[in-house]
């Protein structure tokens, strides 16, 4: 499954340099490999052959390599130069994101100018090549001190607790027909006086700018929580849903690295039963209910440079109330 993936992302390229040598029965191949293109895609990449610097908590040489399961070393932390684009990605034709698996557990986007699979590209020719503008698309979401765009955390009251403290990280890829997911398990998450586990499972499917997240924690506990990243002058739009189930929180504007005049929208749509909308000091917030129960949220954005994208504000309010009737009405988007 993982060989046809990254040959159907490599199709094009592949196709072009054929084309040159006139191969006619390699060019059939490879038309044949983009046919088969998966609709969705999730991968994690971790350098093997190399070493780790203790005293710097680097990974020194070694090259990338694709794995479906891993457990993330003691050693790792931000900038370790050991998991490519440091954590997961997922991605389908039209959007793609990606999780900081270390302390700050932000969920950052991979703004696409395309719609062909291109993570199995991303970082490859430099470790953070990812920030510059390139025919594919780039990073386009600054995630600071906040949680990113549906990254998770627990809210003390005036601060949001990351992830510092973790006894052992285990993460599962499975790219499937359906839809593409990442499960990370995280044993023993300690914020102030409270220790638990916590499975989460991230999903895309292979329509729509949308990613699934449901978050199982051991024990039940206050703070909770994920959210959107808060930038200056851009403000917060708020809707329920007509019988009241669900409701989102979305922001919409100049507010990515892309560019002074690049739009961007973000939202976040969760069950008003098990959650509620506050402000915290980087982030707009959704805070789950205490509870052992999953809580499940979707996260949703859209980069007015996609290709047949989404590129006023009115359209993306527009896209919003959609989703916000098909949660209403089905309970889900999928």
């Amino acid at each position: 499954m993982n060989s046809k993936i990254i040959l159907g992302a490599f199709a094009l390229t592949t196709l072009l340099a054929c084309k040159e040598k006139q191969d006619k029965n390699v060019v059939e191949e490879i038309i044949e490999v983009e046919e088969v293109q998966p609709a969705t895609y999730t991968e994690i990449s971790v350098k093997k052959g190399g070493s780790w610097k203790e005293d710097t908590r680097e990974y020194i040489d070694g090259s990338f390599v694709n794995v479906e399961e891993m457990e993330v070393p003691e050693q790792h932390t931000d900038h370790s130069w050991y998991i490519r684009y440091e954590g997961p990605g997922w991605e389908n034709k039209q959007t793609a994101y990606r999780l900081y698996l270390d302390w700050r557990n932000a969920i950052d986007i991979f703004g696409k100018k395309v719609d062909t699979l291109v993570l199995p590209f991303v970082g490859t020719d430099g470790f953070d090549s990812y920030h510059n503008d390139a025919p594919w698309g780039q990073d386009i979401l600054k995630a600071g001190k906040s949680m990113g765009i549906g990254g998770y955390g627990r809210f003390t009251g005036d601060t949001i607790a990351h992830f510092d403290e973790v006894k052992k990280t285990l993460v599962e890829i499975d790219n499937s027909a359906e839809n593409s997911s990442v499960t990370i398990d995280y044993k023993g998450w300690k914020t102030g006086d409270v220790t638990t586990d916590l499975k989460s499972v991230i999903s895309i499917f292979p329509e729509d700018r949308f990613l699934k997240a449901e978050l199982t924690p051991s024990v039940s506990f206050d703070g909770l929580a994920t959210g959107i990243v808060k930038f200056d002058d851009i403000p917060l739009m708020k809707e329920t849903s007509e019988n009241g189930d669900w409701a989102y929180i979305a922001t919409y504007g100049v507010q990515t690295l892309a560019g002074e005049n690049d739009k961007l929208g973000m939202a976040i749509f969760y069950k008003t039963d098990q959650a509620k909308a506050v402000e915290g000091p980087y982030d707009h917030l959704v805070v789950f209910n205490p509870s052992t129960e999953k809580q499940t949220y979707y996260i949703n954005s859209a980069w007015d440079q996609e290709k047949d994208g989404i590129k006023t504000e009115e359209a993306f309010k527009q896209d919003l109330q959609t989703k916000l009737s098909e949660l209403d009405n089905n309970g889900k988007l999928e």
